[in-house]
């Protein structure tokens, strides 16, 4: 039996760090599904776009003034400590992280740089019978077509891999190391063997946080007013 007057609950994930989490799900889901059905279907799928374009804006900034282990500075690796973390991982020695593994953390960030690009193609694209992107007509027909070239094919094969990857890595985790990575993101806490730094997850924060989203929901408008 574990000695559980060792063991602290620590807030790892701060309060918005988690409804991000969800509603980024919901809306890649979404949209994979919206922009395979089509037709009045994308009526959704623009408005999720947005909803993404938001949400992963929101993402940046939260990276440098969010929770402690929101941060980009506390979870994403150096070349070192990346390097190091595959080596124990190649050797079955993998410590448990208490945010973010190395790996982990690349991949938040292909994450989301990935939709940053794809929501933004998808501002460009025009599919020649109903739908086009509220840039569309302020842009060269070049990058028109390279866009609706990229969002279609490229950009959208690269969210999905990115999607199964996170979701294997969750599970992977799960089974083989006994390390339960979705119930932290749900609750916010992790039960550690040692005292690390708390995220701060306060009321004050959380309505910096949701001046940050109305902030990042305001720059999305602007930008499709644009087209």
């Amino acid at each position: 039996m574990p000695n559980t007057a060792s063991l602290y609950r620590v807030r790892v994930w701060d309060l918005p760090t988690r409804v991000f989490h969800i509603l980024l799900a919901v809306c890649v889901l979404g949209l994979v599904v919206s922009g395979e059905v089509g037709g009045d279907a994308m009526q959704l799928h623009f408005k999720l776009g947005y909803a993404a374009l938001t949400l992963v804006l929101f993402r940046f900034v939260w990276g440098f003034v969010g929770g402690h282990w929101s941060r980009f500075l506390n979870f994403v690796p150096s070349l070192p400590k990346l390097l190091a973390y595959v080596n124990a991982l190649r050797l079955k020695q993998v410590p448990h992280s208490t945010g973010h593994n190395p790996l982990g953390a690349l991949s938040v960030v292909a994450m989301l740089v990935a939709l940053l690009i794809q929501v933004l193609s998808g501002f460009m694209s025009d599919d020649e019978i109903s739908n086009s992107g509220p840039w569309a007509a302020v842009v060269s027909s070049d990058w028109v077509s390279f866009a609706t070239e990229y969002h279609s094919d490229i950009g959208k094969v690269l969210v999905i891999l990115l999607v199964i990857l996170h979701v294997g890595t969750v599970l992977f985790y799960k089974k083989l190391k006994r390390e339960d990575l979705i119930t932290p993101m749900l609750t916010g806490d992790k039960v550690l063997a040692r005292e690390v730094h708390p995220s701060r997850d306060t009321w004050t924060s959380r309505l910096f946080a949701l001046s940050i989203f109305v902030g990042c929901l305001y720059v999305v408008y602007r930008l499709v007013s644009l087209g």
